[in-house]
Parts: C-alpha cells; sequence; structure tokens
C-alpha cells in the first residue's frame, strides 16, 4: 500500500470513497466489509451481515463477474493461478511463482502484465537488508480489495458456485473471516501515520513508509524520514493488550536486521497494557483504534470516487 501506481486512488481514497458512498458510521465494520467489497463503487447495505451481502451480491452473480474478470485476465489460467496464489499466501513473488508451479520467467512476464492491466500493484521493503544476499522477493498488493476476496474465497470455488452449492466456498470464509480484514487495517495504519506525522515532521518528511523483510525478520511497520533516520512499529489485532514484551521484541528484530531505528510506534486494536503505557514518550508512540477512525471523519461528496465496472 506504500507503493501505489499513480494512476490508482490510494487506499485510503478508496476507503473513504467507500464509506461516504454506503454511510457508515462503524470504523470496524467498515473495514470488514471494505476488505471484501472495496474498490469496485458497490453500494452496500450496512444493516446486512457480510455473510448475506457476499451471498447476494457475489455468488448469485457469479457468472457475470466472472465474465468481467475473464475479460481483464484473458482467462489465463496462469494469471488465475497465480492471483489466487497471492490471495491466499504471504504474498512474495517468488513464493507465488512455486504455488502457481510457474518458472520465474513465466512468473515475472505474468507479473508484469498483470501490473499493467491494473490488478497488481509492487509493495517493496522500505530498507533493502544489509546484506544483499539475506534479500526476499517484493510482495505484491491486489488494487482493488475486492479482487483479493474474489481470487481468495471465490475463483478457487468456482465449480461449486457455479452450480449453486456454496458450501465449500463458506466453509473456508469462515476459517479465514477473522483475519481477513488485517491487510486493509495494514494499509490503513500507514496512512493514518502519514497523516498524523506530516506536521510534526515538516523539517524532515517521510521518503518511505510500509513493511521490512528480509529472508529471516520481518517488521509490520518501517518509516524512513529524508536524513535516513527511521522509526520501526508494529501492530497487533488480537483481543490481548500490546505489552512491553512487544517493545523488546520490535527492538530485537531491528537489531537482527540491522536496522538503526531511533523510535517506535505501536498501533493496537485492543488497548495497551501499564508498562507499554509507561514507556510511551518522544521514542515511543501508541496508536488506537481511536487514532485510526479518524479517518473516517469529515466525509463529503468530495470523497466519492467515478468507478466505471459494472455495480452489483
Amino acid at each position: 500500500m506504500s507503493q501505489k501506481h499513480s494512476s490508482h486512488p490510494t487506499l485510503l481514497q478508496e476507503f473513504r470513497s467507500f464509506c461516504f458512498q454506503n454511510a457508515a458510521s462503524d470504523f470496524e465494520q467498515a473495514v470488514e466489509y471494505f476488505a471484501v467489497f472495496g474498490g469496485m463503487g458497490w453500494r452496500v447495505d450496512f444493516t446486512q451481515s457480510i455473510e448475506t451481502l457476499i451471498e447476494e451480491k457475489v455468488l448469485k452473480n457469479y457468472r457475470y463477474i466472472h465474465g468481467d474478470i475473464a475479460h481483464t485476465t484473458k482467462s489465463k489460467p496462469l494469471y488465475h493461478a497465480l492471483l489466487t496464489a497471492l490471495a491466499t499466501g504471504d504474498r512474495r513473488e517468488h513464493a507465488a511463482f512455486k504455488k502457481a508451479k510457474a518458472t520465474r520467467e513465466e512468473g515475472e512476464e505474468a507479473i508484469d502484465w498483470l501490473i499493467k492491466s491494473g490488478l497488481l500493484v509492487f509493495d517493496k521493503s522500505v530498507e533493502k537488508p544489509f546484506k544483499e544476499a539475506e534479500g526476499s522477493s517484493d510482495k505484491l498488493h491486489f488494487v482493488q480489495p475486492f479482487m483479493r476476496f474474489w481470487f481468495a474465497c471465490v475463483s478457487p470455488y468456482y465449480k461449486g458456485i457455479k452450480e449453486g452449492d456454496y458450501s465449500e466456498m463458506k466453509a473456508h470464509w469462515e476459517q479465514i473471516k477473522a483475519g481477513f480484514s488485517e491487510l486493509i487495517y495494514d494499509g490503513l495504519v500507514l496512512e493514518m501515520l502519514k497523516s498524523a506525522f506530516k506536521e510534526a515532521f515538516a523539517g524532515d518528511p517521510i521518503v518511505g513508509i510500509g513493511g521490512y523483510w528480509d529472508k529471516q525478520t520481518q517488521i509490520d511497520i518501517l518509516i524512513k524520514r529524508k536524513s535516513g533516520q527511521m522509526i520501526a512499529g508494529a501492530t497487533k489485532y488480537s483481543k490481548a493488550k500490546a505489552n512491553k514484551s512487544e517493545l523488546a521484541k520490535l527492538k530485537e528484530k531491528c537489531a537482527e536486521a540491522k536496522l538503526d531505528v531511533t523510535a517506535f510506534v505501536f498501533f493496537s486494536k485492543n488497548k495497551f497494557s501499564s508498562e507499554l503505557k509507561k514507556e510511551k514518550g518522544e521514542s515511543v508512540q501508541l496508536f488506537s483504534l481511536r487514532n485510526l477512525s479518524g479517518l473516517m471523519d469529515d466525509l463529503s461528496q468530495k470523497d466519492l470516487l467515478e468507478h466505471t465496472n459494472k455495480k452489483y
């Protein structure tokens, strides 16, 4: 989400448009529904359960939506296999090649095509690893959240869905539903941090924001400023409070990756332990759902994006 192609709206623009169009009032519900239906300009009724909407809007319209998507992907099995591998895996390019049984050459060619056709964008580690050999492949993001949902939950179960049997798809959705919107949260947290630090960092602005990964280490958030100064961060979505041990873990990861980090940020969906709160200050900043839900503030007609695809 940090590496948006300039011709695509940002995740935040898509999210605000979705919230305005559908008069969203509950932030967590908005994120959950956006993770499934986002990026398409569809009207979504927040009074209905997400399962009802998936069945009514997506499964019952399977043939039509499949036709539209197949038109974009030229119905190429390799493209579909790669898109499903990316939607269900760790989003790393080379892992998707393996899963889709594609050679590196075929895979790279296909990914280039899928980026050009507006389905995917690259997501690169903010900082290159200290040793080149430690580098791990780039990740990819779906431009439209709905496409990720389609290739994770609908496309793999098309045989049953086509016959009107949704049981396999529904069982799969039940399994992954709880964590499905975390990727959207990750992207929105980055957007929130960008705006939270905009004024404070005016003299030394952010030049890179996203994640960090190499073969050994993965860090949720890495912010790089013009001066080279870095801030690392972690996100927590589970029901437990974020605690002080997570700060120690984050410092350890930065040391492993040989990143010279001067400050830390934490986002927790369910509050912070009192020990971690005591660490709060210049070098440790804590952000909660309250900060994040500010991304829905002051929605107006000017937030509405125009979508040209068919509406279901």
